[in-house]
């Protein structure tokens, strides 16, 4: 099963804070294909310009393929887009395309987001 990370998730994971998931996100971590959406691999090295996450996006994502073998998603940049713009509940760039990067595999998204489970029915937390 397709399943993929929200970029907090993800940071979480690579800082070895797994205590901060849910039980449903460790076990779909544990048994799942797990991919990020490139805008997430963004996500990383804005967060790292500004401070919030030390590592780099290029050294953060080598660990978490390396330790869990998460991939970055090659689907169709422009099915992306035509998901993500169907998302009118957010305003924010970076959850449309990651919320539309599920929604066109049709695929489990695990975030800690309130808004994005509460507008994406495949969400799991």
């Amino acid at each position: 099963m397709i399943v993929y990370l929200d970029t907090h998730v993800a940071v979480w994971l690579g800082a070895g804070e797994t205590q901060l998931l849910s039980r449903a996100a460790g076990k779909l971590i544990e048994t799942g294909d797990l991919l990020i959406s490139p805008v997430v691999f963004l996500e990383f090295q804005y967060l790292n310009e500004k401070g919030a996450v030390r590592e780099s996006a290029d050294r953060l994502f080598s660990y978490l393929n390396a330790t869990f073998g998460i991939g970055m998603c090659d689907y169709p940049f422009p099915a992306v887009c035509t998901e993500a713009a169907r998302m009118t509940w957010t305003r924010d760039p970076f959850d449309r395309v990651i919320a539309g990067h599920a929604s066109a595999r049709n695929a489990a998204l695990i975030t800690s987001d309130r808004v994005i489970r509460e507008h994406y029915n495949r969400s799991v937390w």
